[in-house]
């Protein structure tokens, strides 16, 4: 990530202090949390992409001024495309309130509600020693950490679009998410009788992805209350998988080391175009200087990619699909509300929150 990483950083710094020195004392003691380290990093490690508690300062909690100070910061750790989607995001929680005919009722003043999006930094933003920021709420969670003054961690990345699909004047429609679906149905359907085989794990898709909300990737089954933080709102069947599948079908499922699917290797060039095409739906959601894209230009990182599917491939039909290689894991899946709810999550599985980097960046100061 090199210079760019640290312009990257510089702009998120600039931005986070912007914010804070906005803010009064009591708005700054919901808004910051402990430096990132070992001994602290249990919030900063659990995440979520329910309309749940994300912890940190809501909209709702700050003036307009700093609403826009809060979308500045947002702004800084995406890609001009990045944040358009992520803005449209936040705007879908209207649409979803009118599909659900302003209905839902949760216990609280309003349960569709797009001021309920959180900031926390956790460190002295720009300082000395590492420090990071999480924006979340309802299908958004992003997660950023600086050390040594620059970026080293944008995962987990998550988005999610409820309706995925709504209609437009004129007869178009908005998909904030359209294209990693497309992409990866075009794929899959192009994949001869012997790979696709392979590559279609199971009939059925799951009703989540499968590494849910977990602060390390393994093969643990996550149930549907850990999605939430505990509090009134936790869902019905809370103790139930998140994905809804157990025995055979939870196996067929389960994240493996070695992936499951078919490689990139044995893809046809025009294939692999697309396969490139469907991490650039993901990866670009940051700034060129901090996102690993470019990285599968080269043909061997490409190659190591594996395409998983799960359900339908007909448009419009339950369906589920993952890209998983060193360093990486994508999860997709459109089921619920009758295939029009996409959950969309970008992991690295080695350095999720930066992990690796944060540990040796304090191995490397205690030694001194």
């Amino acid at each position: 990530m090199g210079d760019a990483g640290r312009e990257v950083a510089t702009r998120m710094a600039e931005a986070a202090q912007r914010w804070l020195d906005s803010l009064d004392a009591d708005q700054r003691g919901v808004a910051v949390g402990p430096p990132p380290g070992a001994d602290a990093d249990a919030e900063r490690t659990r995440w979520f992409y329910t309309p749940t508690d994300h912890g940190g300062l809501t909209f709702h909690q700050q003036r307009p001024a700093q609403h826009r100070m809060v979308m500045q910061l947002v702004a800084s750790g995406l890609s001009e495309a990045g944040y358009t989607t992520v803005a449209t995001v936040l705007g879908l929680e209207n649409v979803l309130d009118r599909v659900e005919d302003f209905s839902v009722n949760w216990g609280r003043e309003r349960t569709r509600d797009p001021g309920l999006y959180y900031l926390r930094i956790f460190g002295e933003a720009g300082g000395r020693q590492p420090w990071g920021w999480r924006f979340g709420g309802h299908h958004v969670s992003i997660n950023n950490l600086v050390v040594d003054g620059r970026v080293v961690a944008t995962t987990p990345c998550f988005l999610g679009a409820d309706p995925a699909a709504s209609p437009l004047l004129g007869g178009a429609t908005l998909r904030p998410l359209g294209t990693a679906e497309d992409l990866a149905r075009e794929l899959v359907r192009s994949l001869h009788p012997e790979l696709a085989t392979r590559a279609v794990l199971l009939p059925r898709a799951p009703n989540d992805v499968v590494a849910g909300n977990s602060s390390t990737i393994d093969d643990r089954v996550l149930k549907r209350g850990e999605l939430w933080r505990p509090g009134p709102h936790r869902p019905d069947r809370a103790e139930e998988p998140a994905t809804g599948l157990d025995g055979a079908n939870r196996r067929a499922l389960a994240l493996t080391p070695p992936p499951k699917g078919v490689p990139g290797a044995e893809l046809d060039a025009a294939q692999r175009e697309l396969l490139r095409a469907l991490l650039g739906t993901y990866l670009g959601r940051v700034p060129d200087g901090v996102s690993p894209l470019r990285r599968y230009d080269d043909s061997a990182a490409l190659e190591a990619v594996h395409l998983a599917w799960a359900g339908s491939t007909r448009a419009g039909e339950p369906h589920y699909y993952r890209l998983q290689g060193p360093r990486l894991l994508i999860e997709w899946t459109n089921v619920q509300r009758g295939a029009n709810h996409a959950h969309a999550v970008w992991r690295d599985p080695e350095a999720d929150f930066g992990g690796d980097v944060l540990a040796a960046h304090h191995a490397a100061h205690h030694a001194r």
